[in-house]
């Protein structure tokens, strides 16, 4: 009875906090869940204290609501361990005073996604270049305060990146991306779409310096040309996929060799796309006989 007694007594709180608790419940809940359990008690609040700063990845599209700048300052403000670090669920507000800190006390951060951030400045992306010398992969896309200093800082100091999205980023010029990619050779996926100021000497600078590059993100840079997919095809062996939809000096001739080796390309070949035009009219699928 005594011991009986005793079990009901137990509360979850009672559990080894950081053997227990912080690895093996804590870390399967969602962001939102910590936020609310935190207001429950002093000590609860505490716990989830604990489980933040220890925390290696913090992720706010996963938490499916916009957190306030309040609670994301007072959530990470003892963490010194992220490797992973999502801000797309509070680009509206996100600004240099609020993600300073946190960059700069977590020197270990392999990953970053400051996409449509539009309140941040060429100061935040500068702060991780100069903290986080393990950045691997770096999400800039709709980022427009992005300029090339701050890109060239990245690529002096961050040479182990292997993905960056600079979608959108209509600052940048060829003498950025030229920057970039003599200094980071390990790239393994680009994006440099919505970007007119992209041209041939970008792709070819990016194809015979990152030899390894598996995606490359071309949508809508309208000066690029058959030349420089030419190129690509001839240094990149590894390459997987390639966007090229509304790259309007880009042709079959280009293409073609790089569809014999397999690679994903986001652009239908000329024949298949007349098929699919004449099955739009006609509205049935004909049947054309191709052999000779």
């Amino acid at each position: 009875m005594d011991g009986e007694a005793t079990i009901a007594t137990c509360h979850l709180l009672d559990l080894p906090w950081e053997d227990v608790l912080v690895p093996r419940i804590l870390c399967y809940l969602p962001l939102q869940h910590l936020v609310s359990l935190q207001r429950v008690s002093k000590q609860f609040h505490s716990l989830i204290q604990v489980y933040l700063a220890n925390c290696r990845t913090f992720d706010l599209p996963l938490t499916g609501s916009c957190i306030p700048k309040e609670a994301f300052c007072s959530m990470l403000k003892d963490n010194k361990v992220l490797q992973s670090l999502s801000l797309q669920n509070c680009s509206d507000w996100v600004t240099d005073k609020e993600l300073l800190p946190v960059i700069g006390q977590n020197q270990h951060l392999q990953r970053v996604d400051m996409s449509g951030c539009v309140c941040l400045t060429r100061h935040s992306l500068v702060a991780v270049s100069l903290s986080c010398m393990h950045l691997q992969r770096l999400g800039l896309a709709h980022c427009e305060w992005v300029d090339s200093l701050s890109l060239r800082s990245l690529a002096d100091h961050c040479r182990g990146l292997q993905s960056v999205d600079l979608t959108a980023c209509r600052q940048l010029k060829d003498d950025a991306i030229c920057y970039l990619a003599r200094k980071c050779l390990d790239l393994k996926s680009l994006s440099l779409a919505v970007n007119a100021n992209i041209t041939d000497e970008s792709v070819e600078e990016v194809a015979k310096n990152c030899r390894g590059l598996e995606q490359l993100d071309l949508t809508g840079c309208l000066r690029v040309r058959n030349q420089s997919i030419r190129t690509l095809a001839e240094y990149c062996p590894k390459l997987q996929s390639l966007k090229v939809n509304h790259c309007h000096n880009v042709t079959e001739s280009s293409l073609d060799p790089l569809r014999k080796r397999n690679v994903v390309i986001d652009v239908e070949p000329p024949l298949q796309r007349a098929l699919v035009l004449l099955q739009d009219v006609l509205g049935f699928a004909p049947f054309i006989n191709l052999q000779i």
